[in-house]
């Protein structure tokens, strides 16, 4: 009797445990990729430091003060590494967490290097290009590790211990501006991505956010044109458009108003994909 008491405990605390151990269906992560204006240039603003939901959280992709890599924390900007801004993702999982369902959190894995091609994320080509580069972009590319796209693939991972990965959003392409080869590359790179971590094919939308636009006299504004074409090569891509949303006087990275709009304008998209 005393050994089918401890087979019966010891097989519901394994039950317990395996149950513990389930991704959070309502846990939607979303994997955040790109160069300057994803990993967030302007300074947030007091505003943007409060009020920031805890359905909301962010997973360190590089070691900050007391956040550590690869755990939560609530997503208080800076979300990609201790010097960064104010980015899309930032607005993108506040309207996200207002909109969904009290029960849904909404999570962000971001791993974003100023200045980069696509090239840097794809993992046949990133050996090649980095050597090329300046000083400051391989500094930061050692903060990852020396390989971005590998730190991203860890930490998504890791991620899907705890929920379910939902999208992929990105912004990138003023380094890319009127490079025909573009949607192709960006296609190589997502689907890759879903390869690496066991994503079915095709099963998730990749959200492209617009360079600064024409209407703010965007000095990478033609390769919006480039990226309309990105459908035709990836039928999951959502382009999200950058008209109207301001930007600083470099006219090529958004301000902390633009920075808002454009990623309550990534949240629109998806919402209106899941059907809401």
């Amino acid at each position: 009797m005393k050994k089918f008491r401890f087979l019966l405990i010891a097989g519901l605390l394994s039950a317990a445990l395996t149950t513990v151990a389930q991704p959070d269906p309502n846990f939607h992560i979303y994997i955040c990729i790109g160069q300057s204006n994803m990993e967030g240039n302007p300074r947030p603003e007091q505003q943007d430091l409060e009020n920031v939901s805890p359905r909301f959280l962010t997973m360190n992709a590089v070691d900050c003060g007391e956040n550590k890599m690869g755990e939560w924390r609530v997503a208080v900007p800076p979300l990609a590494r201790c010097n960064t801004g104010l980015t899309p993702a930032d607005y993108f999982g506040r309207t996200m967490v207002k909109e969904m369902p009290e029960n849904v959190r909404i999570g962000v894995v971001m791993v974003a290097v100023a200045g980069c091609s696509i090239d840097l994320f794809d993992k046949d080509k990133f050996e090649a290009y980095i050597p090329n580069q300046a000083g400051w972009m391989k500094n930061i590319v050692n903060e990852y590790g020396g390989n971005p796209y590998n730190r991203l693939i860890e930490l998504c991972k890791k991620a899907q211990k705890d929920g379910v990965i939902k999208g992929i959003l990105l912004h990138q392409g003023e380094t890319n501006t009127n490079d025909p080869e573009w949607p192709a590359n960006v296609k190589k790179v997502y689907d890759n991505i879903l390869a690496d971590l066991n994503i079915e094919a095709g099963s998730i939308p990749l959200l492209a956010g617009e360079v600064v636009a024409a209407d703010q006299r965007g000095v990478c504004a033609a390769h919006n044109e480039v990226m309309q074409k990105l459908p035709e090569v990836l039928p999951q891509a959502l382009v999200v458009p950058a008209y109207g949303c301001e930007c600083g006087r470099d006219h090529l990275h958004f301000n902390v108003k633009g920075s808002r709009e454009l990623g309550r304008r990534y949240a629109a998209r998806m919402l209106s994909y899941l059907g809401l």
